[in-house]
């Protein structure tokens, strides 16, 4: 590897060849220039004309053929160098320059060795530009460098009547531990991703998880609603009906015992009855109690829940009497009397 520095250095520091007059043609009068190539004639070591491809004629001994330029792309070899990056890390860069003779006339006059020239102009460019950017950016901005290589290398070369068309880096050699601090931080940055993506994982089941409960509990509660409302419009709704028209058949049954004879003296002894039944119950709901004055007087309760039936029921009996026809009917008994009638039966 010294060894290879040392002979870089040497050709680094090597003057630039000079070009040779023994493979120029001989003018013989009449020549014949290729395609895609410029022969410079001077005309007694001056400057005469540029020969264009086809034929012409010289004049022997005054012109004479100076310099020969190829207007073809020419492709030239950038050898390997180093350079620092603004990060003071040591790079081994070799890239490959793309050069066209867009005059021949300052190609020949203007520099020595256009070739030469424009080599080492690309790479004392590619120097200060990396020294410019540091080692990440390096490798993430090679596109642009090589841009601002080229627009570098065309300013310069303008005068020299040669056109960079392009810059292309090849390799670039990164120092070993350099490259090991690399690979460490690249799997370092591996490990970070996997981490963020099984976390990102593990939200995502979990709020997935969550909706579908979600949904499982909206869809279960609209089900239980769905059948709370069949069930009402259905069943419950047949049973109630069935019951209202039960209830409207044990009333008419029961208007139609109460339109017969007794059925007044039923109705207040079933009344009396209740009454005396819920009065024996106030004791066992609630131990507040309000009481009336004569509690043990039982024939006077009596009497006063048959009062009660009496009011309600009179205006209905005054207006069945007014209904029906004057007849002789057996007279029928008090409620009083029918009470009494019915206690002495039982004592």
């Amino acid at each position: 590897l010294q060894h290879s520095q040392q002979l870089k250095r040497l050709a680094w520091l090597a003057p630039a060849p000079h070009r040779l007059n023994s493979g120029l043609p001989m003018n013989i009068g009449v020549l014949f220039v290729p395609q895609q190539e410029a022969w410079v004639v001077e005309r007694m070591g001056k400057f005469h004309r540029i020969l264009e491809p086809g034929l012409n004629f010289l004049i022997p001994l005054l012109d004479r053929i100076r310099y020969v330029q190829s207007l073809k792309e020419i492709v030239i070899n950038v050898p390997e160098q180093s350079a620092v990056t603004l990060d003071n890390v040591t790079l081994q860069i070799d890239g490959v320059l793309y050069l066209r003779v867009m005059d021949p006339y300052k190609a020949s006059y203007g520099v020595e060795d256009p070739e030469y020239a424009v080599t080492q102009l690309a790479q004392t460019t590619m120097r200060s530009e990396l020294g410019k950017l540091s080692l990440d950016r390096v490798f993430r901005e090679r596109e642009s460098l090589n841009a601002n290589i080229v627009d570098a290398i065309n300013q310069a070369s303008d005068c020299w009547g040669i056109r960079c068309l392009r810059y292309e880096i090849k390799d670039i050699h990164v120092p070993p531990r350099v490259k090991e601090s690399m690979q460490m931080q690249v799997e370092a940055e591996r490990r970070k991703r996997a981490t963020v993506l099984e976390s990102e994982g593990t939200r995502e089941s979990a709020i997935n998880v969550a909706e579908g409960q979600k949904q499982a509990q909206i869809l279960a509660s609209e089900a239980e609603k769905a059948e709370q409302i069949n069930k009402a419009a259905g069943r419950e709704a047949n049973a109630m009906l069935v019951k209202a028209r039960a209830k409207a058949e044990a009333i008419q049954l029961l208007a139609a015992a109460l339109a017969q004879q007794h059925g007044s003296a039923a109705a207040s002894l079933s009344v009396a009855e209740q009454y005396v039944n819920a009065f024996s119950k106030l004791a066992k709901d609630s131990n507040t109690l309000l009481l009336p004055a004569n509690t043990g007087d039982i024939t006077n309760m009596v009497a006063q829940a048959l009062g009660i039936y009496t009011t309600l029921t009179k205006p209905q009996a005054m207006k069945t009497q007014e209904e029906m026809p004057t007849a002789h009917e057996d007279p029928q008994p008090t409620p009083t009397e029918a009470l009494k009638a019915e206690q002495a039966s039982s004592s």
